[in-house]
């Protein structure tokens, strides 16, 4: 539930998403903040912790100080109708469908994934994702820059072999969200 208020969401969209009331999250939401020291929301998507289950925290952490951005990995754009774009995108344009949950719809481009989500009809700013290899070792180096994060790297998802998604957010010299993207695979 923590790494779902770090990405942003509400406790409604939580709730709906776990299938629980919105006072049941409001209640693990204030454990969370409690049991971390933390006073809101707000510090919750800046702290920069890690789950011990997660692959991520059984990973060395790299050496390597001036290390690089990958391609981008990813590019979010916001639809109106989710199940209208996924038809235009996949059926219409050909792109290969990946995985959908919910509101949201990815595909590939190419090894670029596009992530669709479904919004309130208003247009956004597409984020660029860019791919790292040690994402906290590049938010340090960016904060070493003067660069300000929103989100501290949380895990997103945990794919079915076990791959975890961890992403962090930024934003560009004039306000726009850009993000970190780090894909941590099982340690045999």
């Amino acid at each position: 539930m923590a790494d779902k208020v770090r990405h942003g969401m509400t406790n409604p969209a939580i709730a709906s998403m776990l299938g629980i009331s919105a006072d049941a999250v409001k209640f693990h939401v204030a454990n969370i903040l409690q049991k971390l020291g933390l006073s809101n929301r707000v510090e919750l998507r800046r702290w920069d912790g890690v789950r011990l289950d997660s692959h991520l925290a059984k990973q060395e952490r790299a050496m390597e100080t001036e290390a690089g951005f990958g391609a981008i990995g990813q590019i979010a754009r916001s639809v109106q109708d989710i199940v209208a774009a996924s038809a235009f995108y996949g059926e219409t344009l050909g792109l290969r469908h990946l995985y959908t949950y919910g509101t949201l719809a990815f595909f590939d481009c190419g090894g670029v994934r596009l992530f669709l989500s479904e919004g309130d009809g208003r247009a956004t700013e597409s984020i660029l994702y860019f791919r790292v290899g040690d994402i906290h070792a590049q938010q340090q180096r960016l904060e070493a820059k003067g660069v300000v994060f929103t989100h501290a790297p949380h895990m997103v998802h945990r794919h079915e072999d076990g791959t975890e998604e961890w992403m962090a957010f930024f934003k560009d010299n004039e306000d726009r969200p850009l993000a970190l993207m780090s894909q941590v695979a099982p340690r045999d």
